[in-house]
């Protein structure tokens, strides 16, 4: 037998705290009333047609396909047609915000930190033991073995395994600086001396090195990284004062 149960704000609030969510509830409070502030002070506006484009975009994102998709998914997360269209208006705003701070940054950063967004295609196999390493590292030197066979011998996750060690496409931001710097060194093909670093042994093929291009894709991936560590700066200034009251 179904029994129905009825949850209030307050039992909300209750649950929060006792999931410990408190701290990060406030900082994104804390978050949109600095974009709020930081855009009025700027006198940035938002158009009608930027929330109606912002709008139908988290709506595709979302699959809200018609007005009852629409619905059911505002029940879902508890939200008004107010809230919707709050949600889409402060994510407007927290791009053109981004824009008018940092839009003409994107381009000197990229030029500063250019070598922080190559990245390289890689295989690894990562062992426990320097010396076995060292001895496959010259096996495969002399041609006697190959890091497809390696791979197969000394890789325990399965998948990786099944890959050759194949790692794909890495990004430097994403390497270990002790590995990053030895493998940007390397000419495409080479095996590594074995790296040594708190995670193992590595024993590394250097597929490919692509060379970072200033692509849409990435203006607004460092156009979002500058304005993420602006908005960070800022929420960490602020004093917080809270009157929640005891629940």
């Amino acid at each position: 037998m179904s029994q129905a149960i009825t949850i209030t704000n307050q039992d909300i609030l209750h649950h929060l705290k006792l999931a410990c969510q408190i701290p990060t509830i406030i900082e994104g409070i804390i978050t949109r009333k600095v974009i709020n502030s930081a855009a009025t002070e700027a006198s940035i506006q938002v158009e009608t047609a930027e929330l109606q484009q912002a709008a139908d975009q988290m709506r595709f994102m979302n699959k809200l396909l018609n007005a009852d998709d629409t619905w059911a998914w505002l029940q879902k997360f508890a939200l008004s047609l107010d809230d919707f269209e709050e949600m889409v208006y402060i994510n407007v705003l927290s791009g053109k915000l981004a824009q008018h701070l940092f839009g003409d940054k994107v381009e000197p950063w990229f030029y500063e930190h250019q070598l922080d967004y190559a990245a390289a295609v890689m295989y690894e196999v990562v062992l426990d033991d320097e010396d076995l390493a060292l001895e496959l590292f010259y096996e495969l030197q002399e041609a006697e073995t190959s890091f497809a066979e390696i791979a197969q011998e000394y890789i325990q996750e399965e998948e990786l395994r099944r890959k050759g060690g194949y790692l794909g496409l890495v990004k430097r931001q994403q390497m270990k600086p002790e590995i990053s710097a030895k493998v940007f060194a390397a000419t495409p093909g080479e095996v590594l001396k074995p790296i040594v670093t708190s995670k193992g042994v590595h024993l590394i093929k250097v597929e490919e090195i692509i060379q970072p291009e200033l692509d849409d894709k990435l203006r607004y991936q460092i156009l979002l990284e500058l304005f993420e560590g602006w908005l960070k700066r800022q929420v960490e200034e602020v004093e917080v004062v809270t009157a929640m009251g005891e629940s």
